[in-house]
């Protein structure tokens, strides 16, 4: 991964995304291109049950 890539994932990580909009680092228009910009993975999802620990054994 380049330098570049890494730095603006970074600016965009959901951790740190809404401190570096209240300082003006990332603007609202520019979150907005970013998540724009990330793959619709929606059809790959699975389902996953919670296993009840009542049935476990």
């Amino acid at each position: 991964m380049r330098l570049s890539q890494a730095l603006k994932e970074k600016l965009m990580d959901i951790r740190l995304r809404d401190k570096f909009l209240e300082s003006g680092k990332i603007t609202k228009a520019q979150e907005q291109e970013y998540l724009n910009s990330l793959n619709d993975d929606s059809l790959k999802a699975v389902q996953v049950k919670k296993e009840d620990s009542a049935n476990r054994e």
